[in-house]
């Protein structure tokens, strides 16, 4: 990863302050979710792959997001809670974040830069876009419509 991407900071739903560098080495996934999506039972798709590939050197970090139909309205205790009892998430949550517009979080501005959309976009079009990040740096990115489990060849080229 390049330093940009490594420094940006970003805050877990409990108050901690991280970069990327905290998970240098690992591959990373990123993902803009949301408790009210029709793409929310991804969760348990997110996790099982986080069960399944965390000893190896993967991480998910899942960041809340609003700014699509409101489909995220809690605050931190709620989406904590919410991720927690109904799809037993354990990996890693952040803090509530825009990721288009004005107030896009750097991450994602970053993230957006180096794996556009289709036609070369660069905006997110729905909760559940995930970026892949090997441990180069390279970044891949996958439509909210690709099940988590679509994922697992291209993270176990990242394991390798």
């Amino acid at each position: 990863m390049t330093d940009t991407l490594l420094t940006i900071p970003c805050t877990t739903l409990s108050g901690e302050q991280k970069t990327l560098a905290d998970y240098s080495g690992k591959a990373v996934l990123v993902v803009n979710t949301a408790s009210k999506c029709g793409f929310t039972p991804q969760y348990k798709g997110l996790e099982a792959l986080w069960q399944q590939y965390k000893d190896q050197g993967l991480v998910i970090l899942g960041f809340p997001c609003n700014q699509f139909g409101q489909q995220e309205p809690g605050d931190e205790a709620e989406i904590s809670e919410f991720c927690e009892v109904n799809f037993g998430v354990t990996f890693p949550l952040f803090k509530k974040v825009e990721v288009n517009g004005n107030n896009a979080h750097p991450l994602f501005v970053e993230l957006k830069k180096r794996a556009p959309g289709v036609l070369g976009s660069e905006a997110i079009k729905w909760n559940f876009t995930k970026f892949l990040i090997g441990p180069d740096g390279k970044v891949e990115r996958y439509a909210p419509a690709t099940k988590p489990s679509a994922l697992k060849a291209d993270i176990e080229k990242l394991l390798k």
